[in-house]
């Protein structure tokens, strides 16, 4: 990774690294590229399709239903106050 491209990061996540950090991140950067490198090496994975997550993500997506309906009346006849339709309460905040 180039210094500036540090530096963009470092603006767009409104980070301010000290050199040390700079240093130990580029490093760190360096460090793993090479790592990759060797996997590539190792490995040929030119048929492998990219891929953000190694298990499949599933969303459970189920249909709403109204299950039970309530009526706001109802709901307010324990209320000490009521003001069309909502529900009155003492000031918490002045």
């Amino acid at each position: 990774m180039e210094r500036d491209t540090l530096r963009r990061l470092e603006l767009l996540n409104q980070l301010k690294l000290t050199e040390q950090q700079k240093e130990d991140f580029l490093c760190f950067f360096d460090k793993r590229m090479e790592d990759f490198s060797a996997i590539d090496r190792i490995f040929d994975t030119s048929d492998v399709e990219r891929m953000v997550h190694v298990m499949p993500i599933m969303t459970v997506v189920r249909e709403d239903e109204v299950v039970k309906k309530f009526d706001r009346e109802a709901l307010q006849q324990g209320a000490p106050e009521t003001d069309e339709g909502y529900w009155c309460v003492p000031r918490v905040v002045e």
